[in-house]
């Protein structure tokens, strides 16, 4: 047992090992470059990047750029600009500013919320949390009613109406949304046009327009794959934004509360 158990613990050190030696990507003079100084890298210059999802071309030119400041770092290091005056000025500064947003990131941690405290927010806030009925739909535009016509009977006769659909939205529309088989997402009435949003609205889900629907960006062919009713949301889908609302009101009263005790122990000067 006793044997079994070194055995194991052997090999998650060797396992712990073969994670960090992973992580580094690159070495300069023996200063390791790591996974986390790319995403720190890219959430600085490049915000919103995957590196996972860069090419390799693109990922070697990231690496490369942060080599080339490890090897500029290393002057500057020579040339001993850790003494320089504003260097300091200017590292004390950042210092500090480091020190408040995470003293506040601590801080709002420890605040809670209850489960009461939100459902009675939820109630008592009903006009944020209303929603307008929308649909989610698929459209194939072209510009003559014949063709529409023709659109509508190739559908009416198909047994997968909607991978039918999606196939001639694919060949045959002329809007920007063809390449993603016509799909326009969600939206409310007020975010078309009149003409498309009346159509679209009285169409039943998994059900087409039966005649094609006139705009002035040509003849429409719809096809509606969800409807949301007019009415309040629910609260389990609004649970986490409630909570960070009362978090933020409840962290922006301890702050308030927290000045004015300092402010009266505090000898303040404004020259």
């Amino acid at each position: 047992m006793i044997v079994k158990s070194i055995s194991k613990v052997l090999i998650l050190l060797i396992l712990s090992s073969l994670l960090l030696l992973s992580d580094i990507v690159a070495s300069v003079n023996q200063k390791d470059i790591t996974r986390e100084d790319i995403d720190h890298f890219l959430s600085e210059s490049l915000p919103d990047t995957n590196y996972d999802l860069m090419s390799n071309m693109d990922k070697q030119k990231v690496i490369n750029q942060l080599v080339d400041r490890v090897l500029y770092l290393s002057v500057a290091k020579d040339e001993n600009i850790e003494d320089d005056e504003e260097y300091k000025r200017v590292l004390k500064r950042e210092s500090e500013n480091l020190m408040l947003t995470i003293w506040m990131k601590r801080r709002a941690e420890r605040i809670s919320v209850t489960d009461r405290e939100i459902k009675e927010y939820y109630n008592t806030h009903e006009h944020e949390f209303r929603q307008v009925s929308s649909a989610s739909a698929r459209h194939i535009l072209v510009p003559t009613m014949s063709e529409a016509k023709d659109i509508i009977s190739q559908l009416e006769n198909s047994r997968n109406l909607e991978k039918r659909f999606i196939s001639l939205a694919k060949l045959k529309s002329t809007g920007p949304s063809a390449v993603n088989g016509g799909n326009l997402g969600w939206f409310n009435h007020d975010q078309m046009v009149k003409e498309f949003s009346d159509a679209a609205m009285k169409i039943r889900v998994g059900d087409i327009s039966r005649v094609p629907v006139k705009t002035h960006f040509g003849y429409h062919v719809i096809y509606i794959t969800q409807k949301r009713p007019a009415g309040k949301i629910e609260l389990e889908k609004v649970k986490d934004t409630i909570e960070k609302v009362i978090k933020a009101k409840k962290f922006k009263k301890y702050l308030a509360q927290l000045r004015e005790k300092l402010k009266k122990s505090a000898k303040i000067s404004v020259k």
